[in-house]
């Protein structure tokens, strides 16, 4: 049985000293279209939404409940990262920025960090600790997750209408084998990441 999210580290902090602590988590590394986006969440100890998970192990449905949760209870920043951007930078820099220009966006500011995965973002100047597989582990992790999920999913969705075809409402811009025998059929859209071995190589060979 997989474990589940708790708040040990967020209450690890606090003992320290650090009262307002912030889960940061991005998604959208891995499609070839679409922004990065990322969301950081200070969760209120004292009315922490139930059924917060790894956005991953949660149904839509669950995940939709979840995300109107944190929304009501919880202080929330959220931002992106544009493909230009990604194709600038490369993604995990690019993952990296938007998750503190989230942080940026939160209504009052942290006073720690806890950042899914093993590095922290390069001119971080926030006391800040990094979790490997964070959002199974921290509840503030998982609600960011959640939200980023969420976010980014309802992006692509608007997406999907504006350029169809490409079934960016079911699989976000991540290449499925429709996505990418649409790409070769359609061609590359202005939001797909040049970067991108799939989509470069249809560039290069037009």
């Amino acid at each position: 049985m997989s474990p589940t999210p708790d708040f040990s580290h967020e209450t690890a902090a606090r003992t320290r000293g650090l009262a307002r602590i912030a889960g940061v988590d991005e998604v959208g590394r891995g499609p070839i279209a679409g922004p990065v986006t990322a969301a950081a969440v200070i969760l209120d100890p004292d009315n922490i939404p139930e059924g917060l998970n790894d956005s991953k192990k949660l149904t839509p449905r669950r995940r939709d409940a979840a995300h109107q949760a944190i929304m009501a209870t919880a202080q929330v920043g959220v931002a992106h990262c544009t493909v230009d951007e990604i194709d600038d930078h490369n993604i995990l820099r690019a993952a990296h920025i938007a998750m503190l220009r989230a942080v940026a966006m939160l209504p009052d500011p942290p006073d720690h960090l806890l950042i899914d995965g093993n590095m922290i973002p390069r001119s971080c100047m926030i006391s800040a600790e990094a979790v490997v597989k964070g959002d199974a582990k921290s509840l503030s992790i998982a609600a960011a997750s959640i939200v980023a999920k969420v976010t980014r999913d309802r992006i692509m969705v608007d997406l999907a209408q504006q350029h169809p075809g490409y079934g960016w409402d079911t699989n976000a811009g991540y290449p499925s084998k429709s996505h990418i025998s649409a790409l070769q059929s359609l061609g590359v859209t202005p939001h797909h990441r040049r970067s991108f071995k799939p989509v470069h190589n249809i560039l290069c060979r037009e």
